[in-house]
């Protein structure tokens, strides 16, 4: 079984199932969640997804004491934002930050940064997901991309602000857009 035939060879065995998620009763969601779904079998519904999470009032509400999600937290610290200075203050907006993310003097906004993940002073980093241990460089530039595990982005490196230069680096560019950075590739200049 190939990955794009999993579902058809599910149905043909008669063991695909269908869940109704309008129909779902989630105890503390307002009705304006009722029925969320986002199908994440490609790359730009995968990004949209997470950029769904860091807007305002988000479609799915991870904040739900009502309904939490049972999962394993990594004993890490708390998130660390530091270097407070002109031009160089370590902050994020808009975003979702985990445990043992450090961001030194960068900016972050309407990212998802997963654990272990390191922005590093005058970098930025936007409306992009970093999964763990991504590591940004000084003064670097992170935009509209995924970057999978352990990535790391050298001094100065911009990624996703001129799609033409990503793609010519090797990296995958969807239709939407979207950089993507498979684990542990070092980008250097």
């Amino acid at each position: 079984m190939t990955s794009s035939n999993v579902i058809p060879t599910l149905v043909r065995r008669g063991e695909a199932h269908v869940y109704d998620f309008l129909s779902n009763d989630v105890p503390g969601a307002s009705e304006e969640e009722r029925g969320y779904w986002r199908d994440v079998g490609t790359i730009d519904s995968y990004y949209q997804a997470h950029m769904d999470l860091v807007t305002t009032v988000p479609a799915f509400n991870l904040y739900n004491k009502s309904w939490p999600i049972f999962t394993w937290p990594e004993p890490l610290p708390p998130a660390k934002f530091v270097v407070e200075e002109e031009g160089r203050t370590g902050h994020a907006v808009s975003s979702l930050i985990c445990g043992g993310v450090i961001v030194s003097g960068g900016k972050v906004r309407r990212s998802v940064l997963s654990p272990d993940v390191h922005v590093h002073s005058y970098a930025e980093v936007e409306r992009s997901v970093l999964m763990h241990g991504v590591d940004i460089g000084r003064s670097a530039v992170v935009r509209n991309a995924i970057l999978d595990k352990n990535v790391r982005v050298g001094p100065g490196v911009e990624i996703g602000v001129d799609k033409d230069d990503d793609r010519a680096r090797g990296f995958s560019v969807s239709d939407d857009g979207v950089t993507v950075i498979g684990k542990g590739v070092e980008v250097l200049k």
